[in-house]
């Protein structure tokens, strides 16, 4: 009986890792295709380390980024070491920032909406700023 059941349980799992693999992968896609399209014509200048929180006038969360825009001609990319795992659900970002300045190593916090429960911890690794060209 065994012999029957332990390659249909493989099988199983086998195409389950292969299908959540291509979910990933194509989410992956559609989160850089909008990152392309929201910094389209913007040109990426020098990598800061902080940020003042008064730039920060939106954000908008692609994937594992947060784009901070200050002005349809100024917006900062904060990539993040992945750990904020309900940006992609548009949970609450609360950052811990130590002054005026939300700096790179700063913790950062996503927060379910409607039940309260934290659903990731993360930090920015730098804050890249994109300009429109002269």
């Amino acid at each position: 009986m065994y012999r029957f059941i332990l390659p249909v349980v493989l099988l199983c799992a086998g195409t389950a890792a292969l299908s959540s693999d291509h979910g990933v992968a194509a989410r992956k896609a559609a989160d850089r295709a909008k990152l392309d399209k929201a910094l389209a014509g913007l040109v990426p200048g020098k990598p800061q380390q902080c940020l003042d929180a008064r730039d920060a006038a939106g954000t908008e969360r692609i994937g594992n980024t947060i784009l901070y825009k200050q002005s349809r001609r100024l917006i900062y990319r904060a990539d993040t070491n992945g750990g904020c795992y309900g940006l992609d659900r548009g949970d609450a970002i609360v950052s811990q920032q130590f002054g005026s300045q939300l700096c790179a190593g700063d913790p950062i916090r996503t927060i379910d909406l409607l039940s309260h429960i934290p659903s990731g911890v993360c930090t920015i690794r730098s804050f890249v700023p994109y300009r429109a060209p002269k």
